[in-house]
């Protein structure tokens, strides 16, 4: 029970490794809310979960629907002492100057946005209670890039310097910031990065993977749970890499 009293925020926590790491939480006693764009997906999981878990929709990429997810954190716990920023999005497999700029905006601001938007909703209460921990989900692709997703490449380097600059500038206020580097995985996304999703297609992209299988939720849920836990309380600006070897 490695979170027991802890509060948690978990974006995009109503499926794939979102919802991975939401029932490995609960499952070490935490609090989690389940902020997900889907709110039905997000209330059947709350339910599912038990009373330790809460449903709240929020669109991360806009500012006052952020707002009213961290307060109404705050008002039913009192505090949050955990955020994971795990919503995310990619465009189709497209040479870059062909990606609209529609699927170029909601890169933007699902995957890079939200961050700043979560941290402007939910730092100064941390600092407040000079405790607290930031978990950005990024990916292997802003560490090993995989040609035609350039720009979701781009928003996930991204997120892995802004994870590291928060942490040195956050560190003072007794709050760790960490990354995780999953590499693809069964997830809603998988066919959007393949393109499609074939048994040829998957044994291409399996056999750049040493480990020879994809990143399951679980394996993001035992990851979060070790650098969001006081285990980890020497470890800040990390980009821990799940992802099979991968990135070798």
């Amino acid at each position: 029970m490695r979170l027991t009293g802890k509060t948690a925020i978990v974006t995009g926590g109503a499926s794939g490794f979102g919802a991975g790491i939401v029932r490995r939480f609960l499952q070490e006693g935490a609090k989690v809310m389940i902020a997900d764009i889907n709110g039905d997906a997000a209330d059947q999981m709350a339910v599912e979960m038990g009373d330790h878990a809460l449903a709240c929709v929020v669109d991360v990429g806009n500012r006052a629907s952020v707002d009213a997810m961290a307060k109404a954190a705050i008002v039913t716990w009192g505090h949050v002492d955990i955020l994971v920023n795990n919503a995310g999005i990619t465009h189709l497999p497209t040479p870059l100057e062909d990606v609209s700029e529609d699927d170029f905006d909601r890169v933007v601001n699902v995957n890079m946005k939200s961050v700043y938007l979560t941290a402007r909703a939910l730092v100064p209460h941390m600092k407040s209670r000079n405790t607290g921990v930031i978990l950005n989900v990024a990916s292997t692709a802003g560490v090993s890039p995989r040609p035609q997703l350039n720009w979701y490449n781009a928003s996930k380097g991204w997120m892995i310097t802004a994870t590291k600059t928060m942490a040195v500038e956050l560190a003072p206020d007794g709050i760790r910031v960490n990354a995780l580097n999953p590499v693809a995985g069964e997830t809603p996304l998988l066919k959007s990065f393949m393109g499609e999703d074939t048994p040829e297609i998957r044994a291409k992209f399996l056999s750049t993977i040493p480990l020879g299988r994809f990143s399951q939720p679980e394996d993001m849920g035992n990851a979060a749970l070790f650098l969001c836990s006081d285990e980890a309380s020497m470890i800040t600006g990390v980009a821990m890499e799940v992802d099979g070897g991968r990135c070798i």
